[in-house]
């Protein structure tokens, strides 16, 4: 049996791919090399945006022509746009044989069974996630589901429900899987990070799962995505700032600097709370590099409001800014706001906080030229003699690359010194030393340690 599946939206979803593969992997069913041959096509969808509702509707249609065209024989679509629109999306598109939303994905095995395209389990589950990328060496880790922030203008609480932590083993467990598998980088993502822990009650927190997967596992960089600073606590940065294999990197989304729109958007922190927590970030973490996320154009959002925004970031100098326009989702609170701002207002508002930052962030990059930096190499081009990476400041996918001057194999370490700065993101290096001992062993012996459950748990097989 050979599964296909196309994922949407966040990195969230990715593990949830991962996982449904896994799963089904239990039943003798493998990954299609592309979806003309896979029997079975899972469409995880993502409702966080108009644009992506639009996206995911557009990659169901194109897959159900594989059930004509292709072996197809059932085809899924599973995800966050499903728990959301579900009744609608099952009149509109006859063609999907099962839908599935995000809070009854574990159905997805017993509704294949049932429907006669899944025999009888053929091996014990071994809880090990399919790999669904072309880079094997970094790995995502989701640590909880849901979120339980009130942001007025987010759906994601209306999507993935209320915020459940995974229990601290079972994600320890997981990681060690995936450095078996050959991880050499791991992000941790959830909604919020910061918030992991709390609802389990026991004394768990972030800091404590950091401290429990430098101690249980060698993966060289720990990566930590999506953080309210809000919920940073000094235990935890004193964790970073001690443990060298959790990489200096913050991912803080502020979303806006006005106090007015702040308030708006129902975010709990303002102008000045910010300033001093950056300010206190930095301090507790030296070479820190910081991330952040931006919405232009949110109902009231006047020129005063934003020129404050330009302002604020002029004075806080991120590393990195990421920046969207704002659209009004269904059921939310900023739903029921007037939209007064026009669309293409809005999208000089983007353009212009785009263009500030790059320019910042290329000042910042500047600054690191001449200095010796650890770099992770992503690919290699031995024709011509160079590979691509990324140093600790540069997280996948986001934010920029590092060009290095030799061909060293995917998945090493490198030392490099960086020499330019390419296109304001990137930057180009030559490598000073191989550093073998940081790529080498993909587990060190004794680290499935009998305090952890050597079967996983079924508590997150689906993110639940």
């Amino acid at each position: 049996m050979k599964v296909g599946v196309v994922t949407l939206g966040c990195d969230k979803n990715t593990v949830d791919s991962e996982r449904y593969l896994a799963r089904l992997g239990a039943y003798g069913a493998v990954q299609a090399e592309s979806l003309d041959d896979a029997e079975i096509i899972l469409v995880n969808t993502c409702g966080f945006i108009d644009a992506a509702k639009a996206e995911s509707i557009d990659a169901i249609v194109d897959a159900a022509r594989y059930k004509t065209e292709g072996a197809c024989r059932a085809l899924v679509a599973i995800g966050c746009m499903i728990e959301r629109h579900r009744s609608e999306l099952e009149s509109e598109l006859p063609e999907v044989d099962l839908f599935l939303g995000t809070s009854d994905a574990d159905r997805l095995v017993p509704e294949l069974e049932a429907r006669g395209v899944l025999g009888a389990e053929v091996l014990a589950h071994p809880g090990i996630r399919q790999y669904m990328g072309d880079l094997p060496h970094v790995r995502y880790l989701k640590v909880s589901e849901g979120c339980d922030h009130g942001c007025a203008f987010c759906a994601i609480p209306l999507m993935r429900g209320r915020h459940r932590s995974f229990a601290l083993d079972e994600v320890v467990h997981e990681a060690q899987l995936l450095e078996l598998a050959g991880a050499r980088e791991i992000n941790l993502v959830a909604q919020d990070l910061a918030h992991y822990g709390r609802d389990l009650r026991d004394g768990t927190d972030l800091a404590k799962l950091l401290d429990a997967l430098a101690r249980e596992t060698s993966i060289p960089w720990i990566r930590m995505l999506y953080l309210y600073s809000a919920g940073i606590t000094p235990s935890l940065l004193d964790v970073i700032a001690r443990e060298p294999r959790i990489v200096r990197y913050l991912d803080t989304p502020i979303q806006h600097a006005s106090d007015a729109v702040l308030a708006r958007m129902r975010r709990p922190e303002r102008d000045r709370t910010i300033r001093e927590k950056v300010a206190r970030f930095r301090d507790a973490i030296p070479d820190v590099a910081m991330r952040t996320t931006c919405i232009v154009g949110f109902p009231g959002e006047t020129d005063a409001d934003f020129e404050h925004l330009l302002n604020f970031l002029e004075d806080v100098r991120f590393d990195r800014v990421g920046a969207f326009t704002y659209s009004a989702q269904e059921g939310t609170r900023a739903a029921e706001l007037v939209d007064d701002v026009p669309e293409a207002l809005k999208r000089e508002r983007l353009e212009r906080l785009t263009e500030l930052q790059r320019s910042i962030s290329a000042e910042k990059n500047e600054e690191r030229v001449g200095r010796r930096a650890v770099a992770l190499v992503d690919r290699s081009d031995p024709l011509a003699g160079s590979s691509r990476g990324r140093l600790q400041w540069q997280a996948d996918d986001v934010d920029g690359v590092t060009w290095i001057d030799s061909a060293q194999r995917p998945g090493s370490f490198v030392e490099v010194a960086i020499t330019d700065v390419r296109d304001d993101y990137d930057y180009g290096a030559t490598v000073v030393r191989e550093i073998p001992e940081m790529g080498a062993t993909p587990l060190r012996a004794g680290v499935l340690r009998t305090s952890l459950p050597l079967a996983p748990s079924s508590s997150h097989t689906f993110g639940r």
